[in-house]
């Protein structure tokens, strides 16, 4: 596996001016990024193709096994280049290579704790008894343990100057990529069955049916997205559940009456409620520190769009701003009314004046989040 550290770690790197410290440190935040491309280096949805209430029988674990094995093995490889570049009991006197090296063993430390309750809880009997237990439980290790080893990095890399997470974490782009799609793609989600539960409330009993079909392809449709492998396997289940109770309305029994709005609506509203929970992904760190970055660079730009000269002007400043702005989707449903309103009927240069005092308020109340 080739692997290219990011820029700015390199550079901290190669302004060090002791070379043993360097070709000690060198290896092992490239094992770090090693670890962090391998433990993100797994698509688990070929695994979840069974039905919601299968067990984790035996064969799944004979599958799974040796991905377990694996994501282990990761850990404990980085932790290896840790303990042969820095052994227990050498002697430091720079204040520099001191505060790297307590910095490591810490982080060492965790990484071994959690190694150890990860090996105990794939033997818990509720873990491997159910698949979808296994499968989450896998999946949050690796990204507890991606997230991990990326923060161990910033931190010896900030002991080396100054930097920002996402500039020395190699796995903090995908990181971010991953976490943007998912809120995107979950407040889409969450619109779309907050207006179903509405058309089921308000529509005529012979469509009841139609909506409950409509329904289960929509659902369908999300498990296409490219957000979906990036989803917890947990709220996977609970999609995929809700999907199937769904097509067991369309049973035999209801051929010979029509489906009843209270028999959808029992279904469809808990869903609802458990789409909105999944707002909750705007408190992950990595999407709280990039929304306070955009939030930053929108001030500028607006303040450009409302000091501009010309109509034609203040436009241009707000079409740059709203185009900032989508990286914000799916953290907050007004900004997403207005975002997708400006979308379809963009700013004119007679609309321009109106569009950014409303559009102002919207970013203001993030703001004041």
């Amino acid at each position: 596996m080739n692997l290219v550290l990011p820029p700015r770690l390199s550079e901290l790197l190669a302004a060090e001016p002791d070379p043993s410290f360097v070709g000690r440190l060198g290896p092992v935040l490239e094992g770090a990024a090693r670890a962090i491309a391998r433990l993100g280096d797994l698509d688990l949805v070929r695994y979840e193709d069974a039905p919601i209430d299968e067990s984790a029988d035996l064969s799944l674990w004979e599958e799974l096994a040796p991905v377990v094995g694996s994501t282990i093995a990761d850990v404990n490889a980085l932790l290896t280049e840790l303990s042969t570049q820095f052994p227990e009991g050498e002697a430091h006197f720079e204040p520099k290579p001191l505060a790297v090296e307590a910095t490591l063993r810490q982080g060492a430390q965790e990484l071994r704790s959690g190694v150890m309750a990860f090996g105990m809880r794939v033997r818990d009997p509720s873990v491997v008894g159910d698949r979808w237990n296994l499968i989450g439980e896998l999946q949050a290790f690796r990204l507890r343990f991606r997230d991990r080893i990326g923060a161990l990095v910033f931190e010896v890399a900030s002991h080396l100057g100054e930097c920002r997470r996402r500039d020395v974490d190699p796995g903090y782009v995908e990181e971010l990529s991953a976490a943007l799609l998912v809120r995107s793609t979950s407040a889409d989600l969450r619109r779309l069955m907050r207006a179903r539960v509405q058309q089921v409330a308000e529509a005529p009993q012979m469509d009841v049916a139609w909506h409950a079909r409509q329904i289960e392809k929509e659902l369908n449709a999300f498990g296409r997205t490219a957000a979906w492998r990036a989803f917890r396997a947990q709220d996977k289940r609970a999609v995929l559940e809700f999907r199937t109770r769904v097509k067991a309305l369309e049973t035999p029994a209801l051929e010979h009456r029509e489906l009843d709005h209270a028999e959808l609506l029992a279904l469809l509203e808990p869903f609802a409620a458990f789409c909105d929970e999944l707002e909750a992904a705007n408190r992950r760190e990595v999407l709280v520190a990039h929304d306070l970055e955009v939030l930053a660079a929108l001030g500028p730009t607006l303040e450009q769009a409302a000091s501009a000269a010309s109509r034609e002007q203040a436009r241009e400043a707000l079409l740059e701003a709203l185009a900032q702005a989508q990286a914000l989707y799916g953290r907050s449903a007004d900004l997403d009314v207005g975002l997708r309103r400006l979308k379809k009927t963009p700013p004119t240069v007679e609309t321009v004046r109106g569009d950014l005092e409303q559009f102002v308020v919207l970013v203001s109340r993030l703001s004041a989040v």
